[in-house]
C-alpha cells in the first residue's frame, strides 16, 4: 500500500487574514478559494509541493453542530488548543526572523528541544499553532 498526505485541514475564522498570513507571511501559493453561503474554504500549499495542501476551513460549517457546539468550538480555536501543523525549513532561525518581522504572533522562539529538534512556533490569525522545525 502506498499512501501520501494530500491535504490537512485547519480552521480559519477570518478568511482574508488567513489568506494574507499563509500567502504573504509563509509564502504559500493559493490553490483554491471557494465560497459557499457566506463562508470560504481556502486551499494553500508550498509551490514546490503541489500534492500537499492545507485547507483553511470555517470551523462552524461542520454538519450537525448545535449553536452551543459552534460557540465552544470557536473558543477552543481562538485559544490555539484545537489544531496545528508542523512545517519544516533548512534554517529555523532565519525563518523565525522573517515571520516575526512580518508581525506574526510568536509562541516560542527558536530552541533546541530535548528530543533532538530545533524549532519555533507562531499562531496564525485563527489561533492555530504553526510549529516550524529545522530539517535534520
Amino acid at each position: 500500500m502506498e499512501l501520501t498526505i494530500n491535504s490537512s485541514f485547519l480552521p480559519q475564522t477570518d478568511p482574508d487574514a488567513s489568506l494574507a498570513f499563509y500567502r504573504d507571511v509563509l509564502g504559500f501559493e493559493i490553490r483554491n478559494d471557494v465560497g459557499y453561503e457566506g463562508m470560504r474554504w481556502i486551499t494553500v500549499g508550498p509551490a514546490d509541493q503541489p500534492d500537499t495542501s492545507i485547507v483553511l476551513h470555517p470551523p462552524a460549517a461542520t454538519p450537525g453542530l448545535t449553536d452551543d457546539d459552534k460557540r465552544a468550538l470557536l473558543e477552543i480555536v481562538a485559544k490555539g488548543a484545537y489544531f496545528g501543523v508542523n512545517l519544516a525549513t533548512p534554517d529555523v532561525d532565519e525563518t523565525f526572523a522573517r515571520i516575526e518581522a512580518a508581525g506574526a504572533e510568536v509562541v516560542q522562539e527558536p530552541v533546541d528541544q530535548p528530543y533532538g529538534v530545533r524549532d519555533c512556533a507562531f499562531r496564525d490569525p485563527a489561533g492555530n499553532e504553526i510549529r516550524i522545525q529545522q530539517r535534520a
